[in-house]
């Protein structure tokens, strides 16, 4: 058997082993290439049952888990799976490339570098900034994509797949129109505001 027929392409049309991580230290928490590499976005593994095995789900297959929120969608992974489908059709129809590069340059982006935590004492709280570990940047920045997409897209006629796009693109282009992005800068700020 060849080794074009062996390689794995995700949803049968992106290949995987092609993607660049450029940010060096999240190259260990964005799980996409080897053995995580996977046909589907649904793997049916146990990644809560340990502290940061969810760093070994795949990628995609996370940001299908971050579309599941609020109570009419929980659970509902099929239904997911199909709008992360869609969005990468649209994402590759807009720029050209492959949609999950363009995914993982929007986590890079869009994930706070430094963040504020409350330190109190006798009834005192103040503001200190704090570092933001590499697997944060990549959590948080998966809930803030999700969350501005899952906000345009309420009461609107755009679909939640043409509303993710958006995002994603907007997100992996630094542009300021992505909610996640926005957010970022505003956390970074209150942060360095704190310092």
């Amino acid at each position: 058997m060849a080794a074009a027929d062996t390689e794995i392409k995700l949803f049968g049309k992106w290949a995987l082993e092609e993607v660049e991580i450029n940010d060096i230290s999240l190259v260990d928490f964005i799980a996409v290439k080897g053995k995580n590499a996977t046909f589907v976005a649904h793997t049916a593994g146990r990644y809560q049952r340990k502290a940061f095995r969810k760093a070994q789900c795949p990628i995609v297959e996370r940001l299908v888990c971050t579309l599941m929120r609020y109570g009419r969608n929980a659970g509902k992974k099929l239904q997911a799976c199909r709008i992360v489908k869609h969005t990468l059709e649209l994402i590759n129809v807009l720029t050209d490339q492959n949609p999950v590069q363009v995914l993982i340059d929007a986590i890079t982006n869009s994930g706070p570098r430094e963040d504020s935590t409350r330190v109190g004492s006798a009834g005192v709280v103040r503001r200190q900034a704090v570092d933001v570990s590499p697997f944060r940047r990549v959590n948080v920045a998966l809930y803030l994509m999700a969350s501005g997409a899952r906000d345009s897209s309420f009461r609107n006629i755009k679909t939640i797949s043409e509303c993710l796009a958006d995002e994603i693109i907007n997100a992996a282009r630094g542009s300021s129109n992505s909610y996640a992005i926005k957010k970022k800068d505003e956390i970074e700020r209150v942060a360095k505001a704190n310092r």
